[in-house]
């Protein structure tokens, strides 16, 4: 079922947050709330990331100096901690989408033949 009414499995994604989140950082400095709402926007709202995974990803990303923060102005709500990317975390996130090019290339070539036996009516 595809659209707003279903949810990715948390699963599947897991293993590619640290990549989801350097990207959005390397796009411009966000704040978490703003991170957690591009993320469900960008997904057509059928990925949902839980506040304490994104900000256990911030902690690891910060210990692996892949991103540092910073404070920003106050806003209604006080201060909001920004976080950029740094450059070893431009390289990870290079070496990141390289894999994730070929690991895609890889699940596509079992996916696409579900998808061709299908449409020959071979199900």
């Amino acid at each position: 079922m595809i659209g707003s009414d279903y949810l990715i499995s948390s699963d599947i994604i897991r293993g590619h947050l640290d990549a989801i989140i350097l990207r959005l950082i390397y796009e411009k400095d966000r704040y978490g709330y703003e991170i957690s709402k591009e993320i469900f926007s960008r997904t057509n709202e059928q990925f949902q990331i839980k506040e304490a995974t994104l900000y256990a990803v911030f902690q690891r990303l910060e210990k692996k100096e892949l991103i540092e923060s910073y404070f920003g102005d106050i806003s209604l709500g006080g201060k909001r901690r920004y976080y950029r990317i740094t450059k070893l975390g431009k390289a990870f996130l290079k070496e990141e989408m390289a894999e994730w090019h070929i690991t895609k290339a890889i699940i596509d070539l079992f996916m696409d033949d579900i998808k061709q036996e299908r449409a020959d009516g071979n199900e």
